[in-house]
């Protein structure tokens, strides 16, 4: 595969530096890693999303849970009550999705760029939202359990439902045991439209933002500050675009569900996102925007940073 920055054509004239090409295969682990390695750094503002996310939510008994004021609120509620350790609750789980999700995700535009479908009109978009809902598909599971295991904390400062798992081969095996192994796809519905709005977004805006960067020339046009440029305008969109469908799929990941595995709370995407509008406001579609955002933007600009940066390397490798 060709490339030059992401998700833009080959240049039909020589470039002033050699063209970077690394197959599918290898951008699923170079993918998978960068996502992971961010994932490390960005887990706690996870944690803190979904419990603003659960909170308000009206519960099976009948009452609402609200709990955190804010992210710091939420952040110095959690390390108290948790401990340093519960701002990095569900790592393993998140690490696993991160790897699944965004392994598969960056193959298949990887295979779409080379195969050249990106390069035409609208292209960057289909490939990103197709990627990423795929993505999403094999990384349900991974992103079902870390829901859980991020909501779990003391009753005092508890909100949605709690789940009681020990630990990820725990969870896995008592859904599994409970609900199937479809039970393990419990709430793709609502994950499907929220990476592929995300991937989509995240994808062509990045290759967009990056040209603008590089067009007025403030840092060396193979400096790695390019990439973070493009990573830190690329994740304005993302959060803006990614967090209503977020509010919802955190909702049906975390619902209970009855002994045939149907959740009781929700029917589904579209029942979940009309009972948000009409018992919390259009508003409670945009919770927890500013630690989404926060999370996405270091999420976004260190997966983004990582992946090429890893790319570069691993092309230097091959080929001296």
């Amino acid at each position: 595969m060709v490339l030059t920055p992401l998700g833009q054509s080959a240049m039909t004239t020589p470039p002033p530096h050699p063209a970077i090409s690394i197959s599918p295969p290898v951008d699923f682990v170079l993918g998978a890693t960068a996502c992971c390695m961010a994932c490390v750094f960005t887990n706690p503002l996870e944690v803190v999303k979904t419990r603003l996310q659960l909170q308000g939510e009206l519960r099976s008994r009948g009452s609402y849970t609200r709990h955190y004021r804010g992210v710091m609120q939420a952040m110095l509620a959690v390390g108290q009550a948790d401990g340093l350790r519960g701002l990095q609750k569900g790592l393993t789980a998140g690490l696993l999705y991160q790897g699944l999700m965004n392994g598969v995700r960056f193959y298949l535009y990887s295979h779409a760029e080379d195969m050249g479908l990106t390069q035409q009109p609208g292209g960057n978009i289909a490939a990103g939202a197709i990627a990423g809902a795929l993505g999403a598909f094999f990384g349900s599971p991974a992103y079902l359990i870390k829901t859980h295991l991020q909501a779990q904390t003391v009753a005092a400062i508890a909100v949605g439902h709690q789940h009681d798992h020990q630990s990820l081969t725990g969870a896995f095996e008592s859904i599994y045991k409970k609900q199937g192994i479809l039970g393990l796809w419990r709430g793709v519905n609502g994950a499907v439209p929220r990476v592929m709005v995300g991937s989509a977004v995240q994808l062509a805006t990045f290759a967009s933002a990056k040209e603008w960067v590089k067009k007025r020339k403030w840092f060396p046009e193979d400096s790695w500050l390019v990439a973070l440029a493009g990573g830190m305008i690329s994740s304005i969109g993302v959060a803006i675009a990614m967090t209503p469908f977020d509010v919802v799929s955190t909702r049906l990941y975390n619902q209970p569900v009855d002994s045939a595995g149907k959740g009781q709370l929700y029917r589904g995407f579209v029942d979940c996102f009309l009972k948000i509008v009409n018992t919390e406001g259009v508003l409670a579609l945009y919770k927890g925007i500013v630690p989404a955002y926060v999370r996405l933007g270091p999420h976004t600009i260190l997966s983004l940073l990582f992946w090429e940066e890893l790319r570069k390397f691993t092309y230097y490798y091959q080929h001296h």
